[in-house]
C-alpha cells in the first residue's frame, strides 16, 4: 500500500533587535559566554519582566505580511519544562491567545505560486545554548551559555500542508527571505536565527485521517530539514510496512552522519502546565498601533516580484532571483532608472554581479559600495553602444569591485575601445578564413555551430577589442561568397 507524507512545521525566527524579550540585556550574537545576562534574563528572584515593543512591532509586521489575523488583545503565559539551559524552568511564550492567527506565505514552487497556510505566530523567549563534550570533543562536561535566554523569538507554526521535504525547504527560503525582507531577523540558520522543528506523519495515499506524528529536532540548516525528513519519512514507511506502529515520540537528527535517534516520548501540551504570566499584564494593540505598522510594511517580495515582470516584461525567473534580496531588487531598480535596458539589467545583474557576491561570500551593500548604480550603467552601455566588449566590460567590472574607481579612466588606461570598422576587421576575418579550412569546409557542409569558432579566432586576433556581433556578421558574408552555388 502506497502512503504520504504529512508535515507541519514549527519555526523559530530570532528578532534583530538591540535588547532581550523583557530586560535590557544585548540580544548581539557572539558576546563572550554568560556576559550578556542580567537577574531577569537568569529568573532570579525578585526579578520582573518588561515586554519589549521593538519585538511586538517586529511580530505585527509578520503576521500583517501574512495576512494573519492581528489579536487586539493577547496573553503571555509560562511554559513549563526542565531543561539546563533555560533558568527560570520555564519559558515566558503565548499559548491560547496568541498575537497572530492565521495566513499564508505564498512560496514559488517551479512555475506555480503556493498559498501554505499558518495557524499562528506568537512571541516568546528564547533559551539558552548547551555546549556537549560529545560533539564538540573539547571538554569533559557539558557547559551553558545563557547570552541567547531571553532574546526575543517569534514561533511560526503552519498547518500540517506538507506533503514533500522539498516543499518544506522551498517554504524556509522564503520565510527566510521575508524575515530579511522585512528587517525583523537575518535568519542566519547557522547562527540559531532562523530554527525549525517538524511533525511528520504517514497515511495511506488518499485518506484523510491523520498517522500518528514524530518531532524531529536539531534541524539547524535547510538542508537538513530536507534530508531529516527524507529519513523520517522513509524510517516511518519501513516500520509501518513491516507490521510495525509509529510511536509517538520526539527525535533529533544528526545531518552529519544522516542519523534518527529518540530524544524523549512526545509531550502533549498539558505536560507544560501553561499558565498566565502573572507579572506581564495583557498586550493590548491599539489601532493606531496597528495601523502604524502596517503603513511601515515595504512592498512584499511576492508582490515585487509580480510587478518587475510586468513592468519590466521580465521573465517570472528573472523577476524572483531580483526579489530574493529587497537590497539586489533596489539595485536593480536604481539601474533600469539608469536608462539600462531593463532585460540586459537583469542579465548582468544575474550573471556578473551575484558571481561576484558568491565567490566574495558579502552583500549587495559592499557591491554597491565598490560598484555604484551609475558607474554599473556605465559599464552596460559602453557594451551595448559598441564602445567596449563584453570582455573588457566584465574586466573593469572586476576592476571596480575589486580596488573601486572611476569606470572611464579604467577604460582610458587599459587602452580599451572596441573595434566595428569594416576596414578594420575584415582584413582579420579574411585571415581566419585562410587559416582554418577544416572548420569553414565544415560550415559550409552544414554545421553551422562552427561560426562560433571562427568568431572566437577573430576575436584572438583583435586582441579582444573587436565587436563579436560585427565579426559574425562579417564572417557570415565572406563565408557566403565561398559557399558553392545551387
Amino acid at each position: 500500500m502506497a502512503h504520504e507524507a504529512v508535515i507541519g512545521l514549527e519555526c523559530h525566527i530570532q528578532l534583530k533587535t538591540r535588547s532581550k524579550m523583557f530586560c535590557g540585556c544585548p540580544a548581539e550574537f557572539g558576546a563572550a559566554p554568560n556576559a550578556n545576562t542580567c537577574p531577569v534574563c537568569l529568573g532570579l528572584p525578585g526579578a520582573l519582566p518588561v515586554g519589549n515593543r521593538a519585538a511586538v512591532d517586529a511580530a505585527l509586521r509578520l503576521g500583517l505580511a501574512l495576512g494573519s489575523g492581528i489579536r487586539r488583545e493577547s496573553v503571555f503565559a509560562r511554559k513549563h519544562y526542565f531543561y539546563p539551559d533555560m533558568p527560570k524552568n520555564f519559558q515566558i511564550t503565548q499559548y491560547d491567545q496568541p498575537l497572530c492567527e492565521g495566513g499564508a506565505l505564498p512560496v514559488r514552487i517551479g512555475e506555480t505560486l503556493r498559498l501554505f497556510e499558518l495557524i499562528r505566530v506568537h512571541v516568546e523567549e528564547d533559551t539558552g545554548k548547551s555546549f556537549h563534550p560529545e560533539r564538540y570533543g573539547d571538554r569533559q562536561i557539558s557547559r551553558v551559555d545563557f547570552n541567547r535566554a531571553g532574546v526575543p523569538l517569534l514561533e511560526l507554526v503552519t498547518r500540517p500542508v506538507f506533503r514533500e521535504p522539498a516543499e518544506c525547504a522551498a517554504f524556509l527560503t522564503a520565510l527566510r527571505r521575508l524575515v530579511r525582507w522585512l528587517g525583523i531577523s537575518d535568519g542566519d540558520m547557522e547562527k540559531g536565527q532562523l530554527r525549525c522543528d517538524a511533525n511528520v506523519s504517514i497515511r495511506p495515499t488518499g485518506t484523510e485521517a491523520l498517522g500518528t506524528k514524530t518531532e524531529l529536532k536539531n534541524l539547524n540548516s535547510i538542508k537538513g530539514v530536507e534530508k531529516g525528513l527524507t529519513a523520517e519519512i522513509a524510517r516511518q514507511r519501513q516500520v509501518v510496512e513491516g507490521g510495525g506502529r509509529i510511536e509517538q515520540a520526539t527525535l533529533l537528527y544528526d545531518a552529519d552522519h544522516d542519523k534518527l535517534a529518540v530524544m524523549r516520548s512526545k509531550e502533549h501540551a498539558h505536560d507544560y502546565r501553561y499558565f498566565p504570566e502573572p507579572d506581564l499584564p495583557v498586550l493590548r494593540i491599539e489601532p493606531a498601533w496597528l495601523s502604524a505598522a502596517g503603513e511601515a510594511l515595504p512592498e512584499l517580495p511576492w508582490a515585487r516580484a509580480e510587478r518587475l515582470a510586468g513592468q519590466y516584461g521580465l521573465p517570472a525567473y528573472d523577476a524572483a532571483i531580483l526579489c530574493d534580496q529587497r537590497e539586489l531588487a533596489d539595485y536593480y531598480e536604481a539601474l533600469v532608472g539608469e536608462g539600462v535596458d531593463p532585460k540586459k539589467a537583469s542579465n548582468w545583474i544575474m550573471t556578473e554581479m551575484l558571481r561576484h557576491l558568491k565567490t566574495a561570500a558579502v552583500g549587495v551593500a559592499q557591491w554597491q559600495r565598490h560598484v555604484p548604480v551609475g558607474h554599473f550603467a556605465f559599464v552596460i552601455k559602453s557594451v551595448e553602444t559598441a564602445q567596449a566588449t563584453a570582455t573588457n566590460a566584465k574586466g573593469v567590472l572586476d576592476e571596480l569591485f575589486q580596488h573601486g574607481g572611476d569606470p572611464a579612466t579604467i577604460y582610458v588606461e587599459r587602452g580599451i575601445k572596441a573595434t566595428s570598422s569594416t576596414d578594420e576587421l575584415l582584413p582579420l576575418v579574411r585571415a581566419v578564413i585562410e587559416e582554418n579550412a577544416g572548420p569553414v569546409a565544415q560550415y559550409l557542409g552544414g554545421k553551422t555551430a562552427t561560426l562560433g569558432f571562427l568568431v572566437g579566432q577573430v576575436m584572438k586576433k583583435s586582441g579582444g577589442q573587436a565587436v563579436p556581433q560585427t565579426v559574425r556578421e562579417l564572417l557570415e558574408s565572406e563565408l557566403a561568397k565561398r559557399a558553392a552555388p545551387r
